[in-house]
């Protein structure tokens, strides 16, 4: 596998603090396996996820992007996910219109029980990555 191929497989996970970060932290507990490829960069809200960071992840060379955000009506901050979840429909469109593959980058819900769900979805990204190669947006 060329080096290039290699960090196309990186995903880049964006998980708020105080929902989809404890799920991870409970899949972790819980010895429950995801690909070591999956990058955690932990926020305080789903919301705080500019487009601009995934953008740029992909940019710098990530196959893919995954946000994780608390469910509909459990944000912290009130409405922090509902924004992240109108900017990805947004964020997406525009990936599509350069060609994008809608695989690459991935919006969903976790909560602080749901360990399971985290496992799953991060194994779900990287098999869903693994056959698109590198972008080729990228330098």
């Amino acid at each position: 596998m060329t080096e290039a191929h290699e960090n196309s497989q990186k995903i880049v996970a964006f998980l708020c603090n105080w929902c989809s970060y404890a799920g991870a932290d409970r899949a972790g507990g819980a010895q429950l396996s995801w690909p070591a490829n999956v990058h955690v960069i932990r926020v305080m809200c789903s919301g705080r996820v500019d487009p601009a960071f995934i953008l740029e992840a992909l940019h710098q060379g990530a196959g893919g992007v995954l946000v994780l955000a608390c469910h509909p009506g459990d944000c912290h901050y009130k409405e922090g996910n509902y924004r992240a979840a109108q900017r990805m429909v947004l964020l997406k469109r525009m990936l599509a219109r350069f060609q994008v593959e809608p695989a690459r980058v991935r919006f969903d819900y976790v909560s602080a029980s749901e360990g399971e769900k985290f496992a799953r979805l991060a194994n779900e990204m990287a098999q869903a990555i693994a056959p698109l190669g590198p972008l080729a947006m990228t330098t």
